[in-house]
């Protein structure tokens, strides 16, 4: 039976506005943390102004956790058509031709509105509604691989850092709430998109050559190592959670901003709803200066042109993107055909589909047991953990790379367990 106290609304006046909370005490986190849908709302209110440093004025996609922080979530792109009068939409163009109508935030009354939508966790793009055509942030994406250590992740960081420095821009390190890192470098609104993914390729590959045995720009996982540094969340119409989102993890972790200095021996364990107003109210936002260092791609982009001089040319981009000129196969190496001889194929099953990723992980672990001898000669990295997105919402994707199983000692592709493919119905009728 309906719950009156989780049907009634709450109403909130904040500054000039009234924002209607529903459903306020829906429990939203329920294993290690505690927390209800208005609990989510009091936390973004509580660090407003350094959440609303990372979003002011930018396009936003709205991840909507409808049934709590421990369900499925879903993309929204377009903006609700019942949305109040005073939040503003802006209209972005899309790599597939398409449009759509996103939301805006200005202020801390937008800022609940949209949590009251389920989206525990914020994803603005790279540009300003001002300017839909220039990024004005470099995003770097640290995604550590399976198995690879919080401090492996902490020294790549430190090594962007270095790097960052000597082509003259500034970074802004935060833990992404889940397992890696990000840092974002402000930039003047003077490059297209194409030219800002060109740089962050370029650094990546840089950082890829510093620290060979721990850092990979290889965008196939199946030939990753270490540290993945995802250049194309530099594409259009890619997003990441800003600062002081919130992540779907039991203890309600939260992406939270650092300065150098605690980088190489932070926790991303400490930063969670419960801990993170208080950090706020004695430090403040960390990053709240970073507006006043915007920086020049000019260096990056001179790497990336000597990096093309010596036969080093684009790296795929995401697979809903036209082919672009120079790029690379955009085909797994495991699935090409006529490569260079040098470049081996590997030997990759799939054991494990389902949108959620405890459920897939399960798959694995009954996978292990079935396949005991083969489990106990795999490498860290030879599980390969695929987070995939579809049309609406995204699904986690196991395979195993078998390159250290002896041939004859190799399992067969059987059916994967579980094998829930939300998006094969859909790709079926295309």
């Amino acid at each position: 039976m309906p719950n009156p106290q989780q049907d009634a609304a709450e109403i909130l006046s904040i500054a000039d506005r009234e924002v209607r909370i529903t459903h306020p005490a829906k429990l939203y986190f329920s294993r290690d943390a505690k927390l209800t849908k208005l609990d989510l709302v009091r936390y973004y209110l509580a660090v407003a102004p350094g959440a609303l440093n990372g979003i002011r004025g930018r396009p936003l996609v709205l991840k909507r956790f409808v049934n709590g922080a421990e369900a499925d979530a879903f993309y929204q792109k377009r903006a609700p058509a019942d949305r109040p009068d005073w939040l503003r939409t802006t209209t972005l163009s899309f790599p597939s031709g398409r449009t759509a109508e996103e939301i805006v935030v200005d202020d801390e009354a937008g800022l609940a509105w949209v949590v009251n939508l389920g989206c525990i966790e914020l994803h603005p793009h790279a540009i300003r509604a001002s300017d839909l055509d220039h990024p004005d942030e470099l995003r770097i994406d640290l995604d550590p691989g399976p198995g690879v250590a919080w401090s492996t992740v902490r020294l790549v960081a430190l090594e962007v850092n270095e790097f960052l420095e000597s082509v003259g821009l500034r970074g802004w390190p935060k833990t992404s709430g889940s397992r890696g890192m990000h840092v974002n470098v402000r930039l003047h609104p003077r490059w297209s998109f194409v030219e800002v993914r060109r740089a962050a390729l370029a650094l990546s590959r840089a950082i890829e050559r510093r620290l060979p045995k721990i850092a990979t720009s290889s965008w196939w996982k199946e030939e990753r190592h270490g540290v993945f540094l995802d250049y194309n969340q530099n594409a259009k119409d890619r997003t990441t959670c800003s600062a002081y989102s919130v992540r779907p993890t039991p203890d309600a972790r939260v992406s939270a901003p650092l300065d150098w200095r605690e980088t190489a021996d932070c926790d991303p364990a400490d930063f969670t709803v419960a801990t993170m107003p208080r950090r706020f109210a004695e430090i403040g936002d960390r990053h709240a200066e970073m507006d006043r260092f915007a920086g020049s791609l000019e260096k990056l982009l001179e790497l990336s042109g000597r990096d093309e001089a010596t036969g080093l040319g684009d790296a795929p981009w995401p697979p809903h993107f036209r082919k672009m000129a120079g790029e690379a196969p955009r085909v797994t190496p495991s699935r090409a055909r006529n490569k260079m001889p040098a470049r081996e194929k590997m030997p990759l099953i799939v054991v494990a589909n389902s949108p959620q990723q405890d459920a897939a992980l399960e798959g694995l672990e009954r996978w292990k047991k079935k396949h005991p001898e083969a489990a106990r000669r795999l490498a860290e990295d030879d599980v390969l953990v695929d987070s995939m997105r579809g049309r609406f919402s995204t699904w986690t994707r196991i395979r195993v790379n078998l390159r250290h199983v002896p041939e004859a000692m190799r399992p067969a592709q059987q059916t994967p367990d579980p094998d829930d493919d939300p998006t094969r119905e859909w790709r079926t009728r295309r």
